[in-house]
């Protein structure tokens, strides 16, 4: 770590965020696979700081309970009724002073700045440690500062106040350094300015809004040591979501970044505009991802493998030298060398095996595939095990549920299913056994056996002609048989009827 440790970090997360016109809190939306709270909760983490507080208040029980999700140790503070990030950095204060108050950097940050890493943050501290500073503001600038409070320094750098947008003056508004909202205090300093601004007890301040700001402090710190700026010339990391505008901005410009870091580890994106991949998933060298690809949560992809195009994962591992194309895999495992699709929708629970594939048009769910186990098309495999090097034909159906129970079908080594089978779970098929076509399996089939159900076949002569007068099909039967009639009568072989086995050979 090549900076101090701070002693808290305060996260914003109070605000109602309105523009968002959602039923979801603005923090809890989510891009690249964290919610925005999220990244900047791991970032926050990241400055190992002793102490981490994040306030809340509108939606109060889901935002607080998201927060200890992703950080048992946070500390919950509720923000009051008075407004104002002043406030609500007193409030987080006052709750972890209860605890042991606070003494060293704090360093505070909107829970809606989802791009704003560890690495910046470090910077920011390792300055406001070196110089010795009340206070150090992360500031940026833009080729339109309308809206943004702008840094008005005197002539040795330091920070002479923070001006917003609406009282700046025409020199002010033309500055183009701006402030992030992202700060590091003395926590001594913090807490005399926010005493000073406002009555502690009530929140009660002297301004005609009625409001406490964090901007205010900065005025107040410079009686006690230095205010200065840190500045960043990346200005997106520091931009906030206040509408899906932004949110659709950042979430795109942060797969950007993580696509072409992913690019320079030695990964193939053929199109990186239409490839989406999280912060969450781990590739590995020489992986090929084709147009269309997104990879979510915790997914996994090692060497070689090639996935797509068209084609989603989530919370998935893909071994070594794979194929996945044109499918949809929600929190399965797929082994070295295997395959999947194109069109295969592979659900929870599936494990396929070295070598395995599984086909077009194929679903399985809570289904262990063997090595070298086919599955290539049109099936359903659902709460089964599957031995290795078995064959399931196309069109077989494993019927797992009878409309209250669940039931498993096992399938043991080297076993073949003919195509169009129903198997009806609770079921074995013993290694090596057999399972004609066509067949609807309510009993275990022993280990080498073959397994047959049909009905008798039945041909009721001229049928069609009798029961569909003057439909095509009758014209065509009437045709063909005229035909026939004519061929024999001129001692041509008429015969179409192909010879069949007995059904015993089966």
């Amino acid at each position: 770590m090549s900076h101090p440790s701070p002693a808290a970090v305060i996260v914003l997360a109070a605000g109602e965020g309105t523009r968002m016109r959602s039923a979801t809190p603005k923090v809890l939306h989510a891009i690249g696979g964290r919610s925005l709270l999220g990244h900047v909760l791991t970032s926050a983490r990241d400055l190992e700081p002793q102490r981490l507080a994040v306030v809340v208040r509108h939606e109060r029980e889901a935002v607080a309970a998201h927060a200890l999700e992703l950080d048992p140790a946070a500390t919950i503070a509720d923000q009051d009724d008075v407004k104002g990030t002043g406030r609500a950095a007193w409030c987080a204060l006052a709750a972890l002073d209860a605890q042991a108050e606070v003494d060293g950097a704090v360093v505070v940050l909107a829970g809606d700045v989802p791009l704003l890493d560890a690495g910046t943050l470090g910077e920011m501290l390792a300055a406001h440690a070196a110089d010795g500073n009340a206070v150090t503001v992360l500031t940026t600038r833009v080729p339109d500062p309308t809206g943004y409070g702008r840094i008005v320094r005197d002539a040795d750098g330091s920070v002479l106040r923070i001006v917003e947008d609406r009282d700046a003056d025409e020199t002010e508004r033309a500055i183009d350094e701006i402030n992030t909202s992202v700060y590091a205090f003395d926590a001594a300093v913090l807490r005399a300015a926010l005493t000073t601004l406002q009555d502690p007890a009530s929140g009660a301040t002297s301004n005609a809004q009625g409001e406490v700001y964090l901007t205010d402090v900065l005025a107040l710190a410079r009686a006690t040591g230095p205010v200065r700026a840190i500045e960043t010339d990346d200005p997106i990391i520091v931009e906030g979501v206040n509408d899906r505008v932004q949110l659709a901005t950042l979430g795109a410009e942060l797969n950007r970044r993580m696509v072409t870091a992913w690019m320079r580890e030695g990964v193939t994106v053929v199109d990186p505009a239409s490839t989406w991949v999280d912060v969450t998933v781990e590739l590995a060298r020489d992986v090929t991802l084709l147009p269309g690809v997104q990879l979510h949560g915790a997914t996994t992809i090692g060497e070689g493998t090639t996935v797509g195009p068209d084609t989603t994962l989530r919370d998935s591992s893909v071994g070594a030298g794979a194929s996945v194309v044109r499918s949809h895999v929600l929190g399965a495992r797929i082994a070295d060398g295997a395959t999947v699709g194109p069109f295969a929708h592979l659900r929870e629970g599936t494990d396929l095996g070295a070598g395995g594939k599984i086909g077009g048009f194929v679903e399985t769910k809570n289904a262990v595939v063997g090595a070298g186990t086919k599955i290539p098309h049109l099936s359903y495999v659902g709460d089964a095990e599957i031995g290795a090097g078995a064959n399931i034909g196309a069109g077989v159906i494993l019927a797992n549920y009878d409309g209250t129970t669940k039931s498993r079908t096992t399938i043991g080594d080297g076993a073949f299913v003919g195509s169009d089978s129903v198997l009806v779970a609770p079921l074995t098929i013993g290694a090596g056994a057999f399972v004609a076509a066509g067949s609807t399996v309510t009993r275990d089939v022993p280990a080498g056996d073959l397994a047959v159900e049909r009905g008798q076949q039945k041909n009721l002569p001229d049928w069609v002609i009798r029961r569909r007068p003057g439909s095509r099909s009758a014209r065509a039967a009437t045709a063909a048989r005229d035909q026939a009639a004519a061929a024999e009568s001129s001692g041509a072989d008429a015969s179409s009827e192909p010879v069949k086995s007995d059904p015993s050979d089966i």
